[in-house]
């Protein structure tokens, strides 16, 4: 059993393979409050309900509902998806031959069952512009499993050029190649992030930082699939 979000079909809008097809599995629940989150569906529960946006699933259920696309790539979202990581290893064994993404917040260690089930890791590890505390936020032993991983990006939310100072001290400190480290502008709104784009893309290349858009943001805006 699954606790999912929801299932659906787009293209993968942010990090290596931005504009792909691909299947997105969003699981429910995170251990982060990021003040800027554009999917607290799958956590506050202050705002809203539970039993509406949960549904637990059968793993065969889960498989069915990815199946159904006709795309063998899968990126596996949250929340935190490695919350339920003991679940997830018997879904990914399932789904031989497809290309998985899983999207973390780098908080929780890579289980070494997943290891070999998951071609992409995309670590988003948060900054103090999240609004969560530091001992909160930074998982150095996790962080540091993720950076040892040659198939690990590192993908920052940055919302102004102060931000930069902590990215490039957690890339220093993690011992990140620049070929692995994303900037991704933050904004829910297509004018928010092209403004951050024009210039964070200088910022990206002085330091041979790669630049993620958001691009379901700047086609579709902030709209939530269904």
């Amino acid at each position: 059993m699954l606790f999912v979000s929801e299932i659906f079909g787009s293209l993968q809008g942010e990090g290596p393979k931005a504009g792909e097809p691909a299947v997105f599995l969003r699981l429910a629940f995170c251990n982060l409050k990021c003040s800027w989150c554009d999917t607290k569906y799958t956590w506050d529960w202050s705002t809203y309900d539970m039993a509406k946006e949960v549904r637990p699933m059968p793993l065969e259920e889960v498989e069915e509902a990815i199946r159904s696309y006709a795309i063998k790539h899968l990126v596996v979202t949250g929340g935190e998806p490695l919350l339920q990581a003991k679940r997830l290893e018997p879904l990914l064994r399932r789904l031989e031959g497809y290309y998985v993404e899983v999207e973390t917040n780098g908080t929780v260690p890579p289980p070494p069952g997943l290891l070999g089930l998951v071609a992409q890791w995309n670590v988003s590890p948060k900054l103090g512009n999240s609004g969560n505390p530091f001992e909160a936020r930074l998982k150095w032993p996790a962080l540091r499993c993720f950076a040892r991983l040659p198939n690990s990006y590192f993908k920052f939310v940055v919302v102004e050029p102060a931000d930069l100072l902590e990215v490039d001290a957690l890339v220093s400190e993690l011992e990140l190649p620049p070929c692995r480290v994303l900037l991704m502008p933050e904004g829910t709104a297509p004018e928010a992030i092209e403004g951050r784009m024009r210039w964070l893309k200088g910022e990206a290349a002085r330091r041979g930082y790669h630049l993620s858009p958001r691009l379901h943001i700047l086609l579709w805006g902030n709209a939530r699939a269904r």
